[in-house]
């Protein structure tokens, strides 16, 4: 194969701005938001393809060590991320099939990595500046990795007893082993981050002294303050909020709920409050006010609730919590039909009139979301951070109107999933450190590399998705995790259905001479075009092609690989007979900013 020279002048037909290198022009990184839809769509920016490609060679330590410098939580996220990367994969669009099990092969670089610690690189060296952390969630623990790794010193303040925030209270053993939290965390504090448990913010200490005592502080306390339902009756006994129940059940492995338990509520939150009640010996079922298509969670989250005999109630809202001498024995609920979508999207529900009914039970597991829990803040500090609602003022940025003080995870986001916190835990300490060093050190680029071919072939498109192991109904108890993981043959088969999209094949049309021995051996209709001319927008991006009105040969403008119907296979490079036709691997990446401006620093390591 033909190497791309690293300084060549070429046709505006380059779909990036550079031959070789680190690029961060418009084109570059337009080309990565449209080409690889699964990293683009994941807020951690994980690079996807590139792990899965490890998997599917058996370099399961490569594999785990690209999701760490991207997700902080490999092992963790393999098992209870959202998978917002799922819903856009190329393989799960109309006629090709399921999505690749992305979240799953991720657990499997976790399952298959012998290694004990990993312990990153440092980025730049020590720089003396000191990082308080409140809150020992996702968010705040990935947060003071980074900037651990970008040499400062970070101190993170719990309240309670062991880190991991939600990772522990709020999800059940039986889908998250609690040493593989530990296993990760500890893989944090090696890099030199400290965490104080059992210090409460507020009452231990204040945000003032924090300031006095660090360079910068981050406000990572996530929500806890639940969200109830305001119809008749809240004020009744036996009606609790699914996080106050699920950290007890986490805590103790009981909880005084009594025989009949509904959950209100479509999340994660809801299905594993749930499934922790049946482990409990409760009867119990989920009332949810739209449909199934509706849920805020993952398509197998909602079939295991449903495999292990969990009724879901659907198109109901609750409309009075009944009671006797203050204590709840019945909701009346009414049923509902989607409307016009809200401002999630989603279609809103409407009450049908008349359609009222009442379900007994004996105790009501609220999981319809939580706020951020500002109350601690510092009085004198209040009107700079917290808003007339009691929320946390600066919405979803970083930066707060205080200089030094900043916000990370479901705190400016409020409630979210654990890979939505830590991507906005990523902006937050490049936000930090740009603060702290009075530059912007970190960089977003595309990395592009020369390679000489994929692996893949045009039958991989036809596997079907792997399906996860899990233990039987029988064995299910409360500490016992479900989902026994991929074996080697599944995670390797699996993780050969990638499309690879970080791989760019391209014509250079210098070279070519139409000989159309490539469009001879396509495997996808049009992933080749024969082109008249394509359209760039003022940016230089490619935003589409005209066909050509005449397909014979030098007739038409060019030949063009659309990488949006390019499977990876290969073919096409294979039969050029003048080496026209180049791969490349093109990384969406961050860096030091000194490597985009082509200086060096030995004193920097990036891994």
């Amino acid at each position: 194969m033909r190497e791309i020279p690293p300084d060549r002048n070429r046709l505006n037909h380059a779909s990036l701005s550079k031959e070789l290198g680190y690029a961060n022009q418009p084109k570059d990184m337009d080309w990565l938001e449209k080409n690889i839809p699964c990293q683009t769509s994941c807020p951690a920016h994980t690079r996807i393809p590139e792990y899965i490609d490890a998997v599917s060679k058996g370099e399961y330590e490569k594999a785990y060590r690209i999701n760490l410098e991207d997700n902080v939580f490999p092992a963790v996220l393999g098992r209870v991320c959202a998978r917002p990367c799922e819903d856009d994969c190329r393989h799960g669009r109309e006629g090709l099939g399921e999505p690749v099990a992305i979240c799953f092969s991720k657990r499997s670089a976790s399952d298959f990595d012998d290694s004990e610690l990993v312990i990153m690189d440092k980025i730049f060296p020590a720089t003396g500046k000191s990082i308080a952390v409140i809150g020992s969630g996702p968010a705040g623990l990935a947060v003071a990795r980074d900037l651990a790794r970008y040499g400062h010193s970070c101190t993170v303040y719990e309240k309670y007893s062991e880190p991991g925030g939600m990772l522990n209270q709020g999800i059940p053993e039986f889908r998250l082993p609690r040493e593989l939290i530990r296993k990760e965390i500890e893989q944090i504090t090696a890099l030199g981050v400290v965490i104080k448990c059992n210090v409460d913010i507020g009452k231990d200490l204040t945000i003032a002294e924090l300031r006095r005592e660090h360079d910068a502080v981050i406000l990572a306390a996530g929500t806890l303050d639940p969200n109830i339902i305001n119809v008749p009756g809240k004020d009744l006994t036996g009606i609790r909020h699914g996080l106050d129940f699920l950290l007890e059940a986490n805590e103790r492995e009981e909880a005084d709920i009594g025989k009949r338990v509904i959950v209100i509520g479509g999340g994660f939150t809801a299905m594993d409050c749930a499934r922790s009640a049946l482990r409990l010996g409760c009867e119990v079922s989920i009332y949810y006010r739209r449909s199934r298509e509706e849920m805020p969670v993952t398509k197998v989250e909602i079939d295991e609730v449903e495999h292990e005999g969990i009724p879901l109630e659907l198109m109901v809202g609750p409309t009075e919590y009944l009671g006797e001498n203050d204590r709840m024995t019945a909701v009346r609920f009414i049923r509902n039909e989607l409307g016009e979508p809200d401002d999630s999207g989603r279609r809103r529900p409407v009450a049908i009139e008349g359609s009222e009914f009442a379900a007994e039970l004996d105790t009501l597991l609220l999981a319809t979301g939580q706020n951020q829990d500002t109350s601690w803040i510092d009085e004198e500090l209040a009107s700079a951070l917290v808003d007339e609602r009691g929320w946390v003022k600066s919405g979803e940025k970083a930066e707060t109107e205080l200089p030094d003080v900043f916000v990370a995870g479901d705190y400016a986001l409020g409630a979210s999933s654990i890979i939505d916190a830590i991507g906005h835990a990523k902006t937050c300490a490049i936000a930090v450190d740009a603060y702290l060093m009075g530059e912007v050190r970190i960089e977003e680029v595309a990395e592009i590399e020369n390679c000489y071919e994929t692996t893949r072939v045009p039958e991989m498109d036809e596997i079907p998705r792997q399906n996860m192991p899990a233990i039987p109904l029988d064995q299910r108890a409360f500490t016992t995790e479900v989902d026994t993981g991929y074996e080697f043959p599944a995670a390797t088969t699996e993780s050969q259905r990638c499309y690879l999209c970080h791989f760019k094949f391209e014509i250079d049309n210098d070279v070519c001479i139409y000989c159309e021995k490539c469009v001879d051996v396509m495997p996808v209709d049009k992933c080749i075009a024969r082109v008249d001319t394509l359209v760039h927008d003022d940016d230089g991006r490619i935003t589409s092609y005209k066909d050509a009105a005449d397909p014979t040969p030098h007739e038409y403008d060019l030949l063009y690989i659309d990488q949006n119907e390019c499977i990876r296979c290969g073919r096409c490079e294979k039969v050029c007979p003048v080496e026209a036709i180049t791969i490349q691997k093109v990384s969406r990446t961050c860096i030091p900013a000194t490597l985009l401006a082509g200086k060096s620093d030995s004193q920097e390591s990036v891994s």
